[in-house]
């Protein structure tokens, strides 16, 4: 099996058709498997995949599990030696996979590849290749200093780089994640602490930890909505998004910072996620 492909579900039905309709399309792929972890949807995603998808490996939970542990739940399952993690809301070009196993089988020392995301309006998904957070960087992107000091401010989302040009980076989105069976087997599986945001960037720090490459490939673009399932509980997941930097901090930067540094950043972290719960609460009004 060449690849095998993992998307964790939540009540986007017709955009998860569309991207499976997507992958079946691709060429050049000698072999590949699709594994789809259902979140426990209420809009009939198990239906729709056991009738106009029976080839789909399909595993629905009975309640929503977040990102990491649905995941790690079909990475187990997974024979590929190369696998993808790919969000329901996307949609990858014909050649996309045959090209990333291209790539791989000619890089062995990529451990990890992302590609160009791009928006239904044609703006680039800045997420998709980042460096790891650092305070000045986090002070940059919250304050948006990185839209007028790129070079200073903008280290977080690499704001100067040529997004069409192929390099390593820190990181990639777990939007699209296209890894070597072998960097699982080295590094483990998805980090269960976090529900959802942040398990992707954890993953990168563990992969880069134990030496090997990551690679953002802006020569290839995949279409992503972005925000379809979150949007759907924007409250839960504001609390998500910012535990996750709580869990990320304390995990692989607090030892490295001073006391009064660690606080600024939590603080920080905390006044954030309090002025962001407080802006949805007056919107819903």
């Amino acid at each position: 099996m060449d690849v095998s492909i993992v998307i964790t579900t939540y009540n986007v039905r017709d955009l998860l058709a569309e991207c499976l309709e997507s992958v079946y399309r691709s060429r050049g792929l000698a072999a590949f498997e699709v594994f789809v972890v259902d979140n426990d949807s209420v809009d009939g995603t198990p239906e729709m995949i056991r009738e106009r998808f029976p080839q789909v490996r399909l595993f629905v939970n009975d309640e929503n599990l977040g990102f990491a542990r649905a995941n790690n739940r079909a990475i187990r399952e997974a024979s590929g030696r190369y696998l993808l993690i790919l969000n329901p809301d996307t949609r990858i070009r014909d050649n996309t996979l045959a090209h990333m196993v291209e790539v791989m089988d000619e890089r062995p020392e990529v451990g990890l590849a992302g590609v160009k995301l791009v928006r239904p309006d044609g703006d680039m998904d800045q997420a998709c290749r980042r460096s790891f957070p650092t305070p000045l960087n986090a002070v940059g992107k919250f304050l948006r200093l990185d839209r007028v000091f790129p070079k200073t401010f903008g280290a977080y989302n690499l704001a100067w780089k040529d997004p069409d040009g192929d390099y390593e980076v820190d990181a990639v989105v777990g939007a699209f994640m296209f890894m070597r069976r072998e960097v699982i087997d080295d590094v483990g599986l998805l980090d269960e602490s976090f529900f959802m945001y942040g398990e992707d960037l954890d993953w990168c720090w563990r992969i880069k930890r134990r030496q090997w490459k990551v690679l953002y490939l802006g020569s290839q673009e995949v279409l992503h909505v972005k925000g379809a399932s979150t949007r759907q509980n924007p409250l839960d997941m504001n609390t998500h998004f910012h535990r996750a930097m709580f869990i990320f901090h304390n995990k692989h930067l607090e030892r490295h910072y001073p006391f009064f540094v660690n606080w600024a950043v939590q603080g920080g972290i905390a006044l954030r996620w309090g002025l962001r719960s407080l802006a949805l609460r007056l919107r819903r009004r």
